[in-house]
């Protein structure tokens, strides 16, 4: 059957991936909103998709009730990727985390409770574990935020099934391990390492760098996105899903990795004081979602990196072009120069 799907957020990252995917594989609609903040870039969506009539923008706040009203109007399914997502950030701007990653949930569950679509999928995080108190991380283990995004998601987690108890609404929570590819803002950790490589410039780690994290390619979770949504609602309702590969890496490993893929000499590794609050383990239990939904991520770490580095490679353009905005230097120069002891150029 075909659907019209509101994606929030969808000029980010991971959404503007999945929307790629429902526009060149599903068939169906698709209807972005997105306030296009400093991540938000319209560049990730191809011209092909603007000429086509079942792709649709509107650019507005998760938080502006009206636009939200409109946007769901005539939609089956909602899927909310609206986030600040990076963990930096949230440490020295708290405010932004909770009015967009809570208040902005809360906005679109309360238009949606008025406006009901068939079927709500929430983009959670594994952040809000925390560190791992037994491994792999199954859907019952406990939450333990230790960053303020980790803290606004979890909240965020808790209103949607909190509206799915309380007033009935199908909603079903995903909970993606880290993720990369393409698109990514040049500020999270693989394009960090690439952009910063390239240009000879250091590899910033935070302590040891031994810290590890489940790596999946952002083509995978899309996949797992839309299989929900196709999914019968009985099985997926007030259910929440882990998605990740189980394939652990720490960020020395994706450092060396980068730097033999460019043939960069492993000085341009430099060590930092440790993030505050720093998670240490995330490591994925993918039993339930392969067991239930019959989802299992098919990209290994090492295949799926080669993809994401060949396509900064061949969009040179695309990322030159972000990591020269004022935006993204004054965030980098504010955030790093302590350690860098030298302002970025």
């Amino acid at each position: 059957m075909a659907m019209k799907v509101l994606v929030t957020g969808g000029a980010g990252f991971i959404g503007s991936n999945f929307v790629r995917r429902l526009m060149v594989k599903s068939g169906w609609s698709v209807r972005v909103l997105d306030k296009l903040t400093y991540s938000g870039n319209l560049a990730n969506f191809p011209d092909r998709f603007w000429r086509d009539s079942r792709f649709e923008f509107v650019k507005a706040d998760i938080r502006n009730r009206e636009a939200v009203r409109k946007a769901l109007s005539g939609c089956d399914a909602v899927v909310n990727f609206v986030a600040e997502s990076h963990i930096d950030r949230s440490i020295g701007d708290v405010e932004s985390f909770v009015q967009t990653d809570y208040l902005g949930t809360y906005v679109l569950l309360e238009e949606f409770r008025r406006n009901p679509v068939d079927r709500f999928v929430h983009i959670s995080t594994c952040e809000v574990y925390g560190t791992a108190k037994s491994v792999p991380m199954t859907e019952e283990h406990p939450l333990d935020p230790r960053s303020p995004y980790a803290a606004t998601k979890a909240g965020a987690d808790r209103l949607c099934m909190a509206y799915h108890y309380t007033y009935g609404l199908p909603v079903t929570i995903l909970r993606p391990f880290n993720q990369y590819g393409p698109n990514q803002y040049p500020e999270k950790v693989i394009p960090f390492f690439y952009t910063q490589a390239r240009q000879d410039k250091p590899l910033l780690i935070y302590g040891s760098g031994n810290n590890t994290r489940d790596w999946t390619y952002v083509p995978d979770l899309c996949r797992f996105i839309e299989l929900v949504l196709r999914t019968g609602l009985k099985k997926v309702n007030g259910r929440v899903f882990n998605a990740g590969s189980g394939e652990e890496k720490s960020s020395l490993d994706i450092a060396n990795a980068i730097l033999d893929y460019l043939g960069k000499p492993r000085s341009l590794i430099r060590h930092i004081a440790d993030r505050p609050g720093h998670v240490e383990r995330l490591v994925c239990d993918t039993n339930k979602s392969e067991k239930e939904l019959g989802w299992k991520a098919r990209t290994g770490f090492a295949s799926g990196l080669e993809q994401t580095l060949g396509w900064y490679e061949t969009n040179e353009h695309w990322w030159k072009k972000v990591v020269a905005r004022a935006e993204y230097k004054e965030f980098y120069n504010r955030w790093y120069r302590k350690a860098l002891g030298a302002k970025l150029s």
